[in-house]
């Protein structure tokens, strides 16, 4: 029974560590984008839920901004990908995190 606990426990673990590396990726992703720190935690604490892995990786690897980002001109950036579950989700945790409900 303890090898069983010990088992639960690291994969209970491993399933942790799994979703906090995209999310730092996406974090800084969006970041690197031009958005404000606070707005990027926010948005990707939610994204990371609802998007696949794949999908978090295109929208983490959006092109860096010269000068300070808008969310409408990130947005514009999110919906040339061509995926309108990316630009979905993303629209939707700009517009809760912006108002300050995003958060869980």
């Amino acid at each position: 029974m303890p090898n069983a606990r010990l088992s639960f426990a690291l994969i209970a673990t491993l399933s942790l560590a799994a979703c906090a590396v995209p999310e730092a990726r996406l974090r800084t992703g969006l970041v690197n984008a031009g958005l404000p720190r606070p707005l990027a935690a926010c948005m990707a604490e939610r994204m990371v839920d609802r998007l696949s892995l794949a999908q978090l990786m295109r929208i983490a690897d959006l092109p860096k901004a010269r000068e300070a980002e808008t969310i409408d001109a990130f947005l514009r950036r999110v919906r040339a990908l061509g995926d309108p579950e990316i630009l979905g989700v993303a629209t939707s945790s700009a517009g809760l995190c912006a108002i300050g409900l995003g958060r869980r």
